[in-house]
Formats: C-alpha cells, sequence, structure tokens
C-alpha cells in the first residue's frame, strides 16, 4: 500500500481545538515547513485554511486529529469541497521531559505522522450517521442518568425512617417507582420523614422522565435505522441501538478496507502473543467499544436463541475451549458478517 507522500505533494496538519485551529503546511519531498496559521472555528476560518493552502501547488492532503470532535466542522467543510482528508485517532508524541508541546508543534507531528502511515482512515460521514450518533449520544446520557436515580432511590429507602421505608418494603425496583411518584408529603410530618418523602417523589419522576426520554430516543433511532439500512435489523441478535452503533462505527463503504480493519475497530481481532512453542492470542483491549459492546450484545443473544450458534459452542467446546474463548470467536465471526452486510448496498423491493 502506497504511503501518503508517494500520493501527494503537501500535507497540511490540523491541531483542533474548541475555538482555534492551528494549521501546519509541509512540504512532502523535504519536510520542511511551508506555513503555518491559527484560525477561528467558523466557515471564514475554515475559508482562510483552503486559501493558505492553494498558495502551495500540487496535490494536497489534510491531516485532522479529531475529525469526530473539535474538527468535525472542518472535516465537512473539507469533504464539501472535495479536498483529501486523513482522519488521525492521535499523533505520536514524544515524552513531556523530553518534547515540547504547543499547537504549532502539534500540527506539525499531525502531519508528519501522517506522512509515516500506510494505512490512511477516512473521517466519518453522512447525515444520517450524524443523526443517529446524536441520538445515541443522548440516549445512552438518559439510560445512565435513569439507573444513577434508581440507585439513590434504593438507597434513600434503606436509610429512610420506618415509616417511610415500610411504604416500600418487599416492592421491586419498576413498583417501588411508582409508589415514590405517587407520594404526598404532608407539612405536619416530622422533618426527616416530610423531606425522604418529597426527595423519593421526586427521584420516582426523574427516573420516569428520563425513561420517557431515553424511550422517545430509541423510537427515532429505529425510524432512522429502518429508512437508511433496514436489512441489518433482520440479522439474529441485531436490534435497532446494536444496528445503529454498528452504522455510526462504519459510516459509509470504503472507510474500512476489509472485515480484518473492522474487527480491529471493533476491538473484536485476536492480537498475537506467542512466544517459542507456545502459540495463542490475548484479548484486544483497543477500538471502539460501544462497538465492541454492541457485537457482544449479539453474541449472547444468539448463544441464547440462535440454533446455530448453540452448535457451534457446543462443538468448540468439545475441542477444549472457554466460554469466554467462544465469546470472542463468535463477536470475531459477527463482525466479519456485519461487515460484508454493510458493504453490500441492500436490494430494493420489487415494486407490487
Amino acid at each position: 500500500m502506497s504511503m501518503l507522500a508517494e500520493l501527494v505533494e503537501v500535507v497540511i496538519g490540523i491541531d483542533t481545538h474548541k475555538d482555534t485551529h492551528t494549521a501546519a503546511v509541509l512540504d512532502t519531498r523535504t519536510g520542511g515547513v511551508l506555513a503555518r496559521a491559527t484560525v477561528s472555528t467558523d466557515p471564514d476560518g475554515y475559508a482562510e485554511l483552503v486559501a493558505l493552502a492553494e498558495q502551495h501547488s500540487g496535490l494536497r492532503a489534510w491531516a485532522l486529529e479529531g475529525s469526530g470532535g473539535y474538527g468535525a466542522g472542518l472535516a465537512r467543510h473539507l469533504a464539501d469541497a472535495g479536498e483529501l482528508v486523513v482522519e488521525l485517532d492521535r499523533p505520536l508524541r514524544p515524552a513531556r521531559r523530553a518534547g515540547a508541546k504547543s499547537d504549532p508543534i502539534d500540527a506539525e507531528r499531525a502531519a508528519r505522522d501522517a506522512l509515516a502511515r500506510t494505512r490512511l482512515a477516512q473521517p466519518k460521514t453522512g447525515a444520517q450517521r450524524a443523526a443517529l450518533q446524536a441520538r445515541l449520544t443522548a440516549r445512552r446520557a438518559a439510560v445512565e442518568a435513569s439507573s444513577d436515580a434508581q440507585r439513590q432511590l434504593h438507597a434513600l429507602v434503606i436509610t429512610a425512617p420506618e415509616v417511610v421505608r415500610a411504604r416500600f418494603r418487599g416492592q421491586s425496583t419498576r413498583v417501588m417507582l411508582t409508589t415514590a411518584t405517587r407520594l404526598r408529603p404532608t407539612a405536619n410530618a416530622d422533618v426527616d420523614v416530610f423531606t425522604c418523602l418529597t426527595v423519593l417523589r421526586q427521584l420516582g419522576r426523574r427516573v420516569r422522565f428520563l425513561q420517557a426520554e431515553a424511550a422517545e430516543h430509541e423510537t427515532a433511532i429505529r425510524a432512522i435505522v429502518r429508512s437508511w439500512r433496514p436489512d441489518l435489523l433482520n440479522l439474529p441478535g441485531v436490534g435497532p441501538i446494536v444496528a445503529a452503533t454498528v452504522l455510526t462505527a462504519w459510516s459509509h463503504p470504503g472507510r474500512c478496507r476489509d472485515d480484518a480493519a473492522f474487527a480491529m475497530l471493533a476491538g473484536t481481532a485476536p492480537i498475537p502473543a506467542s512466544s517459542g512453542k507456545t502459540v495463542r492470542y490475548r484479548l484486544n483491549r483497543c477500538g471502539d467499544r460501544q462497538l465492541n459492546r454492541a457485537l457482544h450484545t449479539v453474541a449472547l443473544c444468539r448463544l441464547q436463541r440462535d440454533p446455530r450458534t448453540r452448535a457451534y459452542a457446543d462443538r468448540r467446546r468439545t475441542q477444549g475451549k472457554t466460554d469466554r474463548e467462544i465469546k470472542r470467536c463468535l463477536k470475531r465471526y459477527i463482525a466479519r458478517e456485519l461487515y460484508r452486510r454493510l458493504e453490500t448496498p441492500p436490494q430494493p423491493l420489487d415494486a407490487a
């Protein structure tokens, strides 16, 4: 595979921040810095960066750190302009004691890091992917906040006065929420009882509100997935949340060069850890952990309900594999299946 230095004459490294972007323009033939600039993170600043790049002739590429975060606006602007953009996870930096640190230096390091790479990553793109990402992020926050509030409710019931605790004794979490939302504190009660009842009612209502918000996000996610890639929902163990997580990580055809790269992105590719006569693989703890979690959910669901997956697990157990090793193998196979499905456009339904 060709290195970036063999494809372009100029590389612009960008160190992205919330309010400013710092750029360093490098000549790929000499490695020298041709120009530097710091611009604001708005359309005028983006246009200023493009104008700076156009001052140097030849093919060019942009190396962005944080193209899905602080650099998202610039990445969209460059994509609309037809520019070649390379996504960097994190440029290599020397140890703090031995290396300097500044925005221009980091921008230059980003450009040099991109020049040394043979596998170039593309930024995530697409309106549907961005919509799914926003919905998934909001839903995850609502679910986590709801779980925190439920734990707080349980803890408060345990330490509440007996007159309050008696109302919740023996109830499940769902029934406790219903009881909490129906509480009616009276002002003539003791201050600790009145306060405890008031807080419990507020916690119950907060949980109900967050659960309704999460359900609303899930409904919207299901609608987007059905309009974009409804074929994913036909796969065993793949629901709207799993499908949305996979789609946001995959983004568009060609972003991952093959199923092995997609598995590495998901953290399901086995890492060789052999030495001498010992041949083994260790757990991959890198990659997109939300995508890894989604594949783990699919594997667990298939182990419970899919006859072929259960037969596979039984066969691998007879070969001496542990349940944990079997799940890792399944996640790798699931990553391959999903990648091949994603790279194949869904067939349109025949008109009636």
